[in-house]
């Protein structure tokens, strides 16, 4: 099974001497391969090292940033958004938790 990787990575992999089998997506899969590695990205930063964890963050950010692209949305537009979420319900650096 495949997985969606950044762009960059085909031409690693044939610098490393292999030759990568490589399909482009259509919208609606892409959509779902994006997800698909928000989760696995997400899981990853989970499972990081306190050294690793600044990597992992970057990589949910640029899962994040192409799936508001995907759906149209301008990441100027979503900073913005949560600009206003975070004025009016405020951010998550109280570390409240509701039971």
């Amino acid at each position: 099974m495949g997985k969606l990787v950044r762009d960059n990575i085909p031409d690693i992999i044939r610098r490393n001497g292999e030759e990568p089998i490589v399909t482009v997506l259509d919208e609606a899969d892409y959509r779902k391969a994006l997800l698909t590695k928000l989760f696995e990205e997400a899981t990853e930063l989970n499972e990081a090292s306190p050294a690793g964890v600044t990597a992992e963050i970057a990589d949910v950010y640029e899962v994040l940033r192409a799936l508001a692209a995907v759906h149209g949305h301008d990441w100027t537009a979503v900073e913005e958004v949560a600009a206003a979420k975070r004025e009016e319900r405020g951010a998550f650096r109280n570390r409240l938790y509701l039971a």
